[in-house]
């Protein structure tokens, strides 16, 4: 996969994360990801089509995903809570939403998210896309950013 797609969610997620949650995060080396690698307890996806097709999912230890809840609504939900799978998926539309506009002369749709809350749950993409997972770290916890993407066939490569 192009660095030029990882490269917008990096950006996306640092931007949302301060700006929302006024909480910094810290981002690792971005590594394959392979089939059938656990993600965290709690994972929001929303998929991406169009010139960029694929998906991104938010992935988080419960307890990770609570206190970042509790920031970003300002009041404590847990895991079980009817909104905080709301609120899990809403973090990754603003993120997936960011990295869209960064993709440049692309037409990019976004789909509504789906949040998975259960340790150890696996989620599969595409067998003909790689995914990659971005480790990130902020004063919450360590959750993953897991990009899967491919360039629609005849759409020009990214220049950014």
């Amino acid at each position: 996969m192009d660095q030029s797609y990882i490269i917008p969610f990096v950006k996306s997620v640092q931007n949302v994360f301060e700006t929302m949650l006024q909480l910094p995060v810290q981002i690792s080396q971005p590594e394959l990801k392979h089939p059938g690698d656990s993600s965290h307890d709690v994972s929001a996806i929303i998929g991406m089509s169009g010139d960029v097709e694929g998906s991104v999912v938010l992935s988080f230890p419960t307890a990770t995903a609570e206190r970042i809840v509790a920031i970003f609504t300002g009041t404590e939900l847990d895991a079980s809570h009817e909104d905080f799978a709301d609120a899990v998926g809403e973090l990754v539309n603003m993120v997936s939403g960011g990295a869209k506009a960064q993709f440049t002369g692309k037409e990019v749709t976004i789909s509504c998210p789906s949040v998975v809350i259960g340790s150890s749950h696996q989620v599969y993409g595409r067998k003909d896309v790689v995914a990659i997972c971005i480790p990130c770290e902020s004063d919450c916890g360590q959750f993953n950013v897991e990009v899967s993407i491919r360039q629609e066939s005849g759409a020009p490569a990214s220049s950014n």
